[in-house]
């Protein structure tokens, strides 16, 4: 059973806009997450290997929210908030909660950006409001005119196997579901693109694996495509490098030699491996025609 606490705050102000997402304030509704990712960077004993058990509703968030949108608003101190970025807001949860659907609500009242950030579905559910969000908001004086409204949308993944995805992140929406959801999302007219992270070494990391990805999105008309490769933390049982070791080991078993290799002496895959990933993820760029960047790079 979730619990259900009262946060001193629910806006969290970051030292400078993050070049991929954009953010310069986050929120994060929940504490913890249902979806289970095997690789989530955010794993440990706090949560414990089943992160669903450890689920917090921050029941006061909206109230929170009001008060301080209030003030940066009164103050010009707009930037978009990204939901979320240590969690997902749309948890199976969500669905009763409506958690997210009410700071959504505060977010257009106080005329902020917003950019989601999602393995769900769910977020379909929301498309009037983020409408509404994408032609009131008031945009950071340097990206007006860049961006083609005050919402954006990624949804995340690191496969486009639902077999696969079932392994590593047990709990999301499936692939296949989400990409339906996608197409919903573009087709409305609002900023969408994905978050490609992260991709697996020797599974979604294949040739086959990309072309599948870039012709896919391509064929959804996405606006971007943010990849990343694989990172793994800790050495207790409940952290992201342990857990996925194990799922290595029991269902491809001829890749543990490989992993262990990457893997052993650090968190992230070797140099050459991430420089190789980078030139890569360039070309497909171009040759599908997908840029890699939020905002177009002859804008910024």
């Amino acid at each position: 059973m979730p619990k259900f606490i009262e946060a001193k705050t629910i806006l969290n102000k970051t030292r400078r806009r993050d070049p991929w997402f954009l953010d310069e304030y986050t929120i994060n509704p929940y504490s913890a997450c249902s979806f289970n990712c095997l690789f989530c960077y955010i794993r440990g004993s706090k949560y414990g290997t089943q992160m669903e058990n450890s689920l917090s509703i921050k029941t006061n968030a909206v109230e929170l929210l009001k008060k301080q949108l209030t003030l940066r608003a009164k103050k010009n101190q707009y930037g978009i908030i990204v939901i979320s970025s240590a969690t997902d807001p749309y948890l199976k949860i969500e669905a009763e909660q409506k958690l997210t659907h009410g700071l959504l609500e505060v977010i257009l009242e106080h005329q902020f950006p917003v950019h989601m950030i999602t393995r769900s579905n769910l977020i379909t559910r929301d498309i009037d409001l983020l409408q509404e969000i994408n032609n009131e908001a008031i945009l950071p004086d340097d990206l007006k005119g860049k961006l083609k409204g005050g919402t954006i949308i990624s949804f995340s993944f690191s496969t486009l196997q639902d077999d696969v995805a079932n392994i590593f992140e047990p709990g999301a929406t499936p692939p296949s579901v989400r990409l339906k959801a996608m197409s919903e999302i573009k087709t409305s007219g609002l900023t969408t693109g994905v978050s490609l992270m992260p991709l697996l070494p020797y599974i979604s990391d294949t040739s086959e694996q990309l072309d599948l990805f870039f012709s896919t999105f391509k064929q959804i008309g996405v606006d971007y495509i943010l990849p990343a490769t694989l990172a793994l933390y800790g050495t207790n049982r409940a952290d992201s490098k342990p857990l996925v070791m194990w799922a290595i080991k029991k269902h491809y078993p001829h890749l543990v030699e490989k992993y262990q290799k990457f893997f052993s002496a650090s968190d992230e895959m070797p140099l050459y491996y991430r420089h190789a990933f980078d030139k890569k993820m360039e070309a497909l760029s171009r040759e599908y025609t997908l840029r890699n960047t939020i905002v177009p790079l002859n804008k910024l």
